[in-house]
């Protein structure tokens, strides 16, 4: 094996069925000019999967012995390597020979990219993307960037604002540099979290799409989904927020938080949408300690990121109705104002 071969720890996690495992860890495994070595976490999984994985030197499994959340999984599974880039995969995404390999010389050739993210096709149809980056609302919202659009016309590299946590390589310098997740956001939008805070720190965030997997990908809105969804988009708001950008945008922050309390509540799931805004009021102390460290630590402005944000919210998995139209249009103008005021 020579110097130039990349090195790289795969980090897994492994929760309830997981039928799709066994495909996942021998993808890596298989992985074309990089030296992999995987991480699984067992946080919970209700099979044999985990079990009945084929022994290989170069997967280390994990037992917490409870559910540590997605979060806290990866942070344990980092915990167990030292000096190599990381690379996460998630369990249910199978990814192309060249992916792993691809991702770390993205990091490898250019030290301002600190987190690298591939393309992320759809398993349903290969044709077509699952995320080609995940784009940021001005209002905290993420989802995932050209959602069914042809992989045709995602084949560019560019920054982003954020990337996929589903096939995802950070430098190991970084992920020590920011700690890894905040392990509160338990799971989902950690790794919008992890991406902007990259930003914040002077590395930059890259769409890599020579470096793709097919994903197993499929939306739910469970109540337990959507309450972790709007808490963590508050989370994310107001600890990576300067305060200046929070005064411009407390306006249209207020308003949509009342009309999420509204549609939360016509789809059911009004008392999840409540127990979110329960949570941050019975933690302040953690909301902010964490907002504390994160704008302590940051060295570039929220006005020198402003670029990277969207005022239109174009999301696939959850379209607005057509009367939402005007209110876009009084946000783009309400943006447009308080960029200049930044």
């Amino acid at each position: 094996m020579t110097h130039d071969i990349p090195t790289a720890d795969v980090l897994m996690l492994a929760f309830g069925p997981e039928q799709y495992l066994h495909e996942a860890v021998a993808a890596v495994l298989a992985s074309q000019d990089v030296d992999v070595r995987i991480v699984l976490v067992d946080n919970g999984c209700t099979t044999d999967a985990v079990t009945t994985l084929p022994p290989d030197p170069r997967v280390r499994l994990l037992v917490p012995g409870t559910n540590l959340g997605f979060t806290g999984g990866m942070n344990a599974a980092a915990a167990a390597t030292s000096g190599r880039p990381v690379v996460l995969v998630n369990s249910d995404a199978v990814v192309a020979p060249d992916a792993v390999a691809t991702l770390v010389r993205a990091l490898r050739s250019d030290p301002e990219v600190g987190v690298a993210g591939g393309l992320v096709r759809l398993a349903s149809d290969p044709g077509r993307v699952n995320s080609a980056g995940n784009p940021l609302h001005v209002l905290g919202l993420c989802w995932a960037g050209g959602l069914e659009d042809p992989v045709s016309a995602h084949t560019t590299g560019r920054e982003v604002a954020s990337a996929s946590g589903a096939l995802v390589a950070v430098d190991r310098s970084l992920w020590d540099e920011l700690g890894g997740f905040p392990e509160d956001f338990f799971a989902y939008m950690e790794d919008l979290e992890l991406s902007w805070r990259a930003w914040q720190h002077g590395r930059t965030v890259r769409y890599v799409p020579e470096a793709s997997a097919v994903h197993h990908f499929e939306f739910s809105r469970s109540p337990l989904k959507m309450y972790l969804l709007e808490r963590n988009r508050l989370l994310f708001v107001l600890t990576t927020y300067q305060a200046r950008t929070l005064l411009l945008l407390a306006v249209p922050l207020l308003g949509f938080e009342v009309a999420m309390l509204a549609v939360a509540t016509a789809q059911g799931w009004g008392r999840q949408k409540l127990r979110g805004w329960a949570w941050l009021l019975r933690h302040p102390s953690a909301v902010a300690r964490r907002r504390r460290l994160v704008q302590r630590t940051r060295s570039v402005p929220d006005r020198a990121l402003a670029h990277l944000m969207t005022d239109t919210f174009d999301s696939a998995q959850m379209p607005l109705p057509a009367a939402a139209a005007p209110v876009q249009g009084l946000l783009r103008l309400w943006w447009r104002a308080a960029r200049r005021a930044l």
